[in-house]
């Protein structure tokens, strides 16, 4: 069967796959939708905050339309009015337009067609394949059947009349929650439970959160949803993987409702990452609970939440192109999202120093008030980046673990008598001794310099068997807070059936770093601005805490990659 195509290795390098090629195929000479646009729908529901696993799917949506020419459509599926709320709308037009998407004036309610919803509904009932049903939730799973034993419903029967008046009082809330249902006339005896005349409609009294009360029956996914594409003249409704038995319904909606276009439903693996859940039920619980400190907490998988931390469209937008599209569910490992934030970031971040556990370093033989400039590059993968001019005087600060009193084997950055190291941009030094307080703690690093190194190439050409260690000017550093964050759960697979999620997190995920020091040209970055810490990693502003004269500094990714390729 066509449906069972598999992405060939060709088809891959083309930037192709499955569904490519079902809408090639259908866009072709003789196809069904030949001569037509392409045309895609996004339909989040707006009762969260996007994440990582929307993020395939919009790609998908959007990215397929964007291949062939065609159109997508911004649809909040907002059929549910227990859930839904404006804060989310707008966030969830916010993370689509920093991916780089956009819908046009395609922008849509799901709600806007509940007048037409229910009008094709009684146009159902009046074609006898739909009807009123007064099981109650605990009749309904009773009769449900099994495999080999039908369904049954005492209403099946009921008179096209009897049910169009019902229907209408239903409507206008004569009845209570759970009193009756609207159910589609199909098959009880169905192999697929989804045909076995499914809810159609129910009945909610909440307040819609854009109708008010106006509504008290509302129509359930599998039947709003092929009707509201129709409308709208999708021609690839393109769907996570859960939705392929619901196929048959869809289909069936579409061919028994009148209705101006036939879309095509196409199904394809969900997103999973290890060491993260994305149930938005749970994504919520961790946020009521205050196990994380919002929606937009940099350890959370929401857009929101990966922006903050300093992830980029580009790096996102290449993780969901590179992990493909699949018919069938996979794990990815979170390194790979994390490989490619790394990847884009080491072509574009601006290389700075920064210290995050600082201990004073002094220049025994460097003239005291001096104060000079050294030249250190921005960027050493991108020469057009330019080069910039740091401050360097006789105390500087360096990373407290660059000194040992005592040295371990291979240790090669400062130790008293030890070999010669290189400051990043300026001179060789060699470590003299150190100082200590009162409880025998290092305190300050004592170093002699070489006047004739500066660059940190020493005149005679001798090699240096040191390291090359970064520095900030004590002088004119500035204070910075940074947060280091891990993965939210210790688990690789905390959503796995057997588990409470919430004991799988990692107590050690955030580490806050006070007194930091950076060097003094970041105290005028302006969130979302994002460096490179030379030695320590990818960090950018945090975009909601940092503040003049008050830096904070998100580590989004570390320097080592462990992803393996």
């Amino acid at each position: 069967m066509a449906e069972d195509v598999k992405t060939t290795r060709e088809e891959a390098a083309e930037g192709r796959n499955f569904i490519h090629v079902f809408i090639e195929e259908d866009i072709a000479p003789g196809g069904q939708y030949e001569g037509m646009t392409v045309h895609t729908r996004f339909p989040p529901e707006p009762n969260g905050y996007l994440h990582i696993g929307h993020c395939k799917a919009l790609t998908i949506d959007f990215g397929t339309a964007e291949k062939y020419g065609g159109l997508c459509n911004l649809r909040m599926d907002d059929t549910n009015p227990t859930k839904e709320d404006e804060e989310f709308v707008e966030a969830i037009k916010e993370d689509i337009h920093w991916l780089g998407f956009d819908w046009g004036d395609r922008f849509f309610y799901g709600s806007d067609y509940f007048e037409e919803d229910y009008r094709q509904a009684v146009g159902l009932i009046k074609k006898g394949l739909a009807y009123v049903c007064q099981l109650s939730p605990e009749e309904f799973k009773e009769y449900r059947g099994s495999v080999g034993v039908p369904a049954r419903s005492p209403y099946r029967d009921r008179p096209i009349e009897e049910s169009l008046d019902l229907f209408e009082r239903m409507k206008n809330g004569e009845f209570p929650d759970g009193a009756m249902t609207l159910r589609a006339r199909i098959d009880l005896a169905s192999g697929n439970f989804n045909m076995r005349d499914p809810v159609i409609y129910r009945i909610n009294h909440l307040p819609h959160h854009r109708y008010g009360d106006k509504w008290c029956i509302y129509p359930m996914y599998d039947f709003a949803h092929p009707i509201q594409d129709a409308l709208e003249g999708i021609t690839h409704s393109l769907c996570s993987l859960e939705f392929e038995n619901h196929r048959p319904l869809y289909n069936w909606v579409v061919d028994n409702c009148d209705l101006p276009a036939k879309p095509r439903q196409i199904e394809f693996a969900r997103l999973g990452i290890d060491h993260t859940v994305m149930s938005k039920r749970k994504l919520r619980r961790l946020v009521e609970e205050r196990r994380v400190s919002g929606w937009d907490d940099p350890r959370m998988p929401t857009l929101c939440g990966l922006r903050r931390r300093g992830y980029t469209p580009r790096s996102i937008r290449n993780f969901c192109e590179r992990i493909g599209v699949a018919k069938s569910a996979n794990i990815v490992e979170y390194g790979f999202l994390e490989h490619c934030l790394r990847e884009d970031l080491n072509e574009t971040a601006e290389r700075v120093m920064a210290v995050l556990r600082p201990i004073k370093l002094t220049i025994t033989n460097y003239p005291e008030g001096k104060t000079e400039t050294v030249t250190v590059e921005n960027n050493p993968v991108d020469p057009a980046a330019g080069t910039r001019e740091v401050a360097f005087s006789r105390t500087l600060w360096i990373e407290a673990d660059d000194f040992l009193e005592t040295p371990v084997p291979k240790y090669k950055r400062l130790y008293p008598g030890g070999p010669e190291c290189r400051l990043k941009g300026a001179y060789l030094i060699t470590c003299t001794s150190c100082v200590k307080d009162e409880s025998g703690n290092v305190v300050e690093v004592l170093c002699e310099y070489d006047p004739a190194s500066r660059g940190g190439d020493p005149a005679d050409g001798r090699k240096v068997k040191g390291a090359t260690l970064h520095w900030v000017d004590a002088e004119t550093a500035v204070d910075a807070e940074v947060r280091l964050y891990d993965n939210l759960f210790a688990d690789e697979a905390p959503d796995a059936a057997d588990k409470d999620f919430i004991d799988c997190l990692n107590p050690n995920s955030l580490e806050v770093l006070t007194g930091c020091k950076a060097e003094a040209g970041l105290a005028e970055a302006v969130a979302p601005a994002g460096f490179q810490f030379m030695r320590l990693g990818y960090f950018c502003l945090d975009n909601k805490d940092s503040k003049p004269g008050h830096l904070v500094f998100n580590r989004s990714v570390s320097l080592k990659d462990s992803f393996k390729k």
